[in-house]
């Protein structure tokens, strides 16, 4: 098999056993998942750093309350702009408050209009991640391209730990993870 065919056959299987997952999770597992910053994100938090999360979709890892906590610590909130699977991904300023507006493949997104801001810790989201803190993602690699402009931010995942695998295939254009976050666990390098 391809290994084009090989990530789109893992990014099939990892959802359905991520939303399978998520639907057997109770009311209070859900309640206390990423409802607080582990401690080695939150001493990365200091007033004035740069946090950039995302909106969930589906059954993804919810970072809302981490960057609700990073904000109360005075941390600025960022959140992904697309506008096309080829155009390179933008960080622009948020604030939790803040109506967003839907953009392309149905991700929710601050205005174009906000201002650019270089993130110093990125919370991505993934579909899978594996033992060597490898990310395998939606597929169009905006966040590798632009976490491989990102030198000195903090790449954390944030995922369930339904998402751990052994070994995912990469590509010569992958970058890792720095950390993940389940809601079990912080795992780093």
């Amino acid at each position: 098999m391809p290994e084009g065919d090989v990530k789109s056959e893992l990014r099939r299987r990892h959802r359905a056993e991520r939303d399978l997952f998520t639907a057997n999770l109770s009311v209070g597992e859900k309640a206390l998942s990423f409802s607080h910053l582990p401690s080695p994100l939150a001493r990365l938090c200091r007033p004035g750093t740069v946090v950039a999360g995302y909106v969930a979709k589906g059954s993804e890892a919810d970072p809302a309350r981490l960057l609700a906590a990073a904000e109360a610590l005075g941390c600025t909130i960022a959140l992904p702009h697309v506008t096309s699977k080829v155009a390179p991904m933008r960080f622009l300023r948020w604030q939790t408050d803040t109506p967003l507006e839907e953009g392309p493949f149905g991700l929710f997104q601050p205005s174009a209009d906000a201002d650019e801001v270089n993130p110093d810790i990125v919370l991505a989201p993934l579909v899978a991640f594996d033992t060597r803190l490898m990310r395998l993602g939606q597929g169009a690699g905006h966040y590798d391209r632009a976490l491989s402009m990102l030198e000195n931010a903090a790449a954390v995942g944030i995922a369930w730990s339904v998402q751990e695998t052994d070994i995912l295939p990469t590509d010569a254009w992958d970058v890792p993870l720095d950390a993940v976050l389940t809601e079990r666990s912080w795992i780093s390098r």
